[in-house]
C-alpha cells in the first residue's frame, strides 16, 4: 500500500517513471492504480501520445475555405458545340433550340441544352409581365436532341430527311423561365428501319427538377 501511494503522488506531480525489465516485445497492459481508501476508484496509466494535437480556437479558421460562388461549378462538358449541331440540324434561327450536346451514345441518346434568356424571340409575347417558354417549344426542342440522335449512321438516317411525327404522354411539371438552363435527355427506345420510324422517350431539367417528359416519334428515311 505504501509502495502504491507512493507512486501516485509521484504521477500526480509529473515525475513517474516506471520501467519494466524487458524479457521479450510484446507489449503489457497498462498498469491499473487503486485509490487508498476507495477499493472502486482507480487510476488507469496509459503510454504519452508522440503524436501532435492541434488546437484552434478560432472555429472559423479553416485551411479549407469555401470557393467562390461563381467558381465552385464546373461548365457543362461540350460533345458537340453550336457548330456541329448546324452541321447536321437543318434548323436555323429562330428555331435552332439546342445550343450544346453534353453527352452523346451513338444510336442510343444524347443530352443536349438550352440557354433560355430573355433575348429569345418568344418571350415579349409570351407571356409580357411573366416570361415564359412556351411548351411547345420545349417540345420541339427535345425534338431537335432526338433528331441528333437520329441522323446518325448508327441509326441509318441521314440528313435531309427527319420529320418529327407524333407525340404522346407529354407532361409539364414546371414553368421554365428566363435565366433557365434546359436539359434535355432523348432516349431510342424502339427503332424499326424498315420503315424509318422510331420512338423516343424524352425528359427535360431544370437543375434537378424534370420539368418536362413524354414519348416523342420520329421519322427519318435514307438517302
Amino acid at each position: 500500500m505504501a509502495l502504491a501511494s507512493n507512486s501516485l503522488l509521484s504521477f500526480l506531480h509529473g515525475s513517474l517513471t516506471l520501467s519494466q525489465p524487458r524479457r521479450h516485445s510484446r507489449l503489457l497492459p497498462p498498469p491499473s492504480l487503486p485509490f487508498p481508501g476507495s477499493p472502486s476508484l482507480s487510476l488507469n496509466l496509459t503510454r504519452r501520445s508522440t503524436t501532435p494535437l492541434l488546437c484552434s480556437l478560432d472555429a472559423s479558421s479553416s485551411t479549407d475555405k469555401e470557393a467562390p460562388i461563381e467558381t465552385r461549378f464546373p461548365a457543362y462538358p461540350t460533345v458537340m458545340d453550336i457548330n456541329k449541331i448546324r452541321e447536321i440540324l437543318p434548323h436555323r434561327f429562330p428555331f435552332l433550340l439546342v445550343d450544346r450536346v453534353i453527352e452523346y451514345n451513338p444510336g442510343v441518346s444524347a443530352v443536349g441544352i438550352k440557354n433560355v434568356t430573355i433575348n429569345d424571340n418568344f418571350f415579349p409575347g409570351h407571356f409580357p409581365e411573366r416570361p415564359i417558354m412556351p411548351g411547345v417549344l420545349m417540345v420541339e426542342a427535345m425534338a431537335q436532341v432526338g433528331g441528333l440522335v437520329m441522323l446518325q449512321p448508327e441509326v441509318g438516317g441521314s440528313r435531309e430527311n427527319f420529320f418529327f411525327a407524333g407525340v404522346d404522354k407529354v407532361r409539364f411539371r414546371k414553368p421554365v423561365i428566363a435565366g433557365d438552363t434546359l436539359v434535355m435527355r432523348m432516349t431510342l427506345i424502339k427503332l424499326q428501319k424498315r420503315f424509318g420510324i422510331a420512338k423516343m422517350e424524352g425528359k427535360a431539367y431544370v437543375g434537378n427538377d424534370l420539368v418536362c417528359e413524354g414519348e416523342f416519334l420520329m421519322a427519318t428515311g435514307s438517302e
